[in-house]
């Protein structure tokens, strides 16, 4: 039975980095679609209807079948096997189910945005966009820090530790803002 509880966590494994890969990949090519929409005609419309095949690729043949398959191996190992049983009693799962549930809202906000974009919506900027995709990272810092650690001081470290990373990128990226725009002029 150990064996078997330890193929369906590789599952999940497997499976939830591929839905990072495709969260973090799908935000970037929201921004190269937003800034595509702000070019001249034709090179507009040549790179809107690539990024849209792209994203469309993306999300519906890595992305959305990554998040559903991650949560089938999830729920299976947690209410399926003996081990799962355990995990559930244990209250750093308990904060972590928390940062997954955040995880499927940042999921489906991204999946407006991208319905959005599909039908030349542009309701978000490119900077707004690369902000956005900090909020996986975060997500992902914590749920590895807690699933590692299983310690509520030290994961808690590690989610001030990433929040301060995230400012100071923040941060960075307003810095490089202002280089670009100044570069610019």
């Amino acid at each position: 039975m150990e064996n078997y509880y330890e193929y369906l966590k590789s599952l999940h494994l497997i499976f939830v980095i591929t839905w990072f890969a495709g969260l973090f990949y799908i935000v970037r090519l929201f921004v190269y679609q937003i800034e595509a929409s702000q070019k001249p005609s034709p090179e507009k419309e040549i790179l809107q209807a690539q990024y849209k095949i792209m994203t469309y690729r993306l999300w519906y043949i890595i992305t959305w079948p990554s998040a559903i398959l991650a949560s089938i191996f999830a729920f299976w190992m947690l209410f399926f096997t003996p081990q799962g049983n355990f995990w559930l009693q244990q209250s750093w799962m308990h904060v972590k189910l928390g940062f997954v549930f955040a995880l499927y809202l940042y999921h489906l906000k991204c999946h407006q945005i991208f319905k959005q974009l599909q039908n030349d919506e542009v309701k978000h900027t490119s900077n707004f966009m690369r902000l956005w995709n900090e909020g996986a990272t975060i997500i992902l810092f914590a749920v590895v820090f807690l699933v590692i650690l299983k310690n509520a001081v030290n994961w808690i470290f590690g989610v001030i530790g990433i929040i301060l990373f995230s400012v100071i990128i923040m941060l960075g990226f307003k810095f490089y803002k202002r280089i670009r725009e100044r570069n610019q002029n």
